[in-house]
């Protein structure tokens, strides 16, 4: 099987815990590809809501480093804009525009050293928008609107996932290209505010974005008892609401608590042959755990842009 991940917190553990891609004790290691004909993980360096604003270069630039050495190391290859995805690929992100500031640089910085997706937001607010659990949600801001331009302008993918419903709307208004929420679950099946509804999850498809099913047991199931089964309940339902070429995997390992009956990256062709046993299409199955993602880099990468 091949697999596109679209989000894990690895990189951080790696940085800030001094190890490595491929530690065994993470959630997800690169020795693992020997499971995959092809995989392409995307790699986020968080950056967190209450980091001093002067560590948060830092931490990134630490991030820059970890990730040239250990894909050099241990076979992967870096994407880069425009590249075609090689056997194991991997997607430098970062998760929290907490990084930018609000310096509109900062942007072509992260685009000269390979970021793919900036997620705008963690759970609170920076100057570029208002997160899942900001309180006085005021949306996007002037800044935000600036950074978004930019954004598309390098093309970097503006993710969704953790922003506030009044950010969202506003994102989708004012963006041009399509947009992500990488790692987001339905907040019909799930009633929390970090997962999407059903008229986002829409517009998001409608904008020929993709939305990656994440598998943090909270965000499967409100009372954290979720297993493996519950990931399958999130994808039926997306797909029932027309997200055939939209839905997409976006695991959130070593970022957060797994359901039962996955434990790491090894579980994954496990949850693919659950999918087999529910008589889910082998040619479905490809979209969801590869094709949608990586066709969405293609047609991303290859849009006319003013530059």
């Amino acid at each position: 099987m091949r697999y596109f991940d679209l989000h894990c917190d690895t990189l951080y553990r790696a940085v800030t815990e001094n190890s490595s891609l491929n530690d065994k004790s993470f959630h997800l290691y690169t020795d693992a590809a020997s499971q995959f004909a092809k995989w392409t993980q995307c790699f986020a360096i968080w950056i967190r809501d209450d980091i001093p604003f002067d560590k948060t270069r830092e931490i990134f630039y630490s991030a820059v480093k970890k990730l040239k050495r250990d894909t050099e190391k241990y076979g992967f290859e870096l994407y880069r804009t425009g590249d075609e995805m090689s056997d194991r690929t991997a997607v430098f992100t970062v998760e929290g525009g907490r990084l930018i500031g609000s310096d509109l640089n900062m942007i072509s910085e992260l685009a000269e050293n390979n970021v793919k997706i900036l997620t705008l937001t963690w759970n609170g607010d920076n100057n570029i928008a208002c997160g899942a659990h900001t309180e006085n949600d005021t949306g996007l801001k002037e800044f935000g609107k600036q950074a978004l331009i930019e954004l598309e302008r390098k093309k970097i993918i503006a993710d969704v996932s953790h922003l506030s419903d009044k950010s969202f709307y506003d994102v989708a208004c004012r963006a041009e290209a399509p947009f992500i929420a990488s790692h987001s679950n339905s907040r019909n099946i799930c009633k929390n505010k970090r997962n999407l509804t059903d008229e986002q999850f829409k517009i998001i498809r409608d904008r020929g974005g993709i939305v990656g099913i994440n598998f943090h047991r909270y965000f499967l199931e409100e009372s954290g008892e979720a297993d493996i089964s519950d990931v399958l309940r999130h994808c039926e339902y997306f797909l029932s609401l027309g997200g055939e070429n939209t839905l997409a995997i976006g695991s959130d390992f070593d970022g957060s608590m797994m359901p039962r009956g996955i434990n790491s990256v090894e579980s994954i062709p496990k949850l693919y042959e659950l999918f087999l046993r529910e008589n889910y299409s082998e040619s479905l199955l490809n979209k969801l755990f590869y094709s949608n993602a990586a066709n969405f880099f293609e047609t991303f990468d290859n849009r006319d842009i003013l530059l």
